[in-house]
C-alpha cells in the first residue's frame, strides 16, 4: 500500500515538474484574467452593501463583550 502511495506521489511529480513554463502569450492571458479578477473584486468589496455589511460586522466585532 505504502509503495502504490509513493509511486502515485511521484508520478504527480514528474507530471508537474514536466511543464517548461508558460509562453508569454499564457503570461499575457494570465496576467489580463488576473487584473479582470481585481477590478471586480475591488467594484463589489467597494459596493455600498458590502461596505455596510463589512462596517457592521467589524462594530459587532469590536463592541463584543468578553
Amino acid at each position: 500500500m505504502v509503495r502504490r502511495i509513493k509511486g502515485w506521489a511521484h508520478g504527480m511529480v514528474r507530471r508537474v515538474r514536466s511543464d517548461d513554463g508558460m509562453t508569454t502569450s499564457e503570461y499575457a492571458v494570465g496576467t489580463i484574467a488576473a487584473c479582470a479578477f481585481a477590478a471586480v473584486l475591488y467594484k463589489v468589496v467597494t459596493s455600498q452593501p458590502v461596505m455596510s455589511a463589512l462596517q457592521s460586522l467589524l462594530k459587532d466585532a469590536l463592541d463584543a463583550k468578553f
